[in-house]
């Protein structure tokens, strides 16, 4: 299994992410998950630049983690809609209260929607997606809305489509896919953490 996941793209997507690496609105040729030790205290951008130049890659954008990319991605489809999920969640947080003790623990989401959207509607779908990723760790049992530390990025193509909430077919497909993709991710997390604690014990 590889250490890190990487997905080129057909042709150039319109990217809105808040990604380490080249993250806000620009144009992508693809995005990779990079993995990083668990103690990571690193330059994350040159550590990712250099990740891109020794892949030969170009203008993508750069999610990091901590989790075995490896064991825990999952991908679901629905639709238009691709959700790549990467969970590991030994930072759970709650928004709007005091974060716990720092420790390396991100969930990373890229959907990539293949229809044409405009920007305002990439960013209703990353709001439409993390309502579904709240709604899945807290359907799972954890008291949690998130992690201090999670990654997520839109990929589409430009376009007319103005909404992507939670009322329309795309936001219904978004959150589709992330809860399934998630959902998966985060059982697989569980295992490897499990079968770490047997071993080390």
């Amino acid at each position: 299994m590889s250490d890190h996941f990487i997905l080129p793209f057909e042709k150039p997507m319109l990217s809105l992410s808040n990604a380490p690496h080249r993250g806000g609105l620009t144009r992508a040729n693809g995005f990779f998950f990079m993995k990083v030790p668990k103690n990571y205290s690193g330059d994350y951008k040159a550590d990712c630049l250099a990740f891109e130049r020794e892949n030969g890659l170009k203008n993508f954008v750069g999610f990091m983690t901590a989790a075995d990319i490896g064991k825990v991605l999952s991908v679901s489809r629905s639709g238009s809609v691709t959700a790549y999920v990467t969970a590991g969640i030994t930072n759970p947080a709650i928004a709007g209260e005091e974060p716990p003790p720092w420790k390396p623990g991100t969930i990373n989401i890229a959907l990539v929607i293949k229809e044409g959207l405009t920007v305002g509607a990439m960013a209703n779908a990353i709001m439409t997606a993390t309502e579904a990723k709240t709604y899945t760790l807290l359907s799972l049992g954890y008291n949690a809305t998130g992690t201090t530390s999670d990654g997520i990025g839109v990929f589409a193509l430009e376009g007319e489509t103005e909404w992507a909430g939670t009322a329309t077919k795309l936001g219904l497909n978004i959150g589709r896919a992330v809860r399934r993709a998630l959902e998966e991710s985060l059982r697989k997390w569980e295992g490897d953490e499990m079968l770490g604690y047997r071993q080390a014990y």
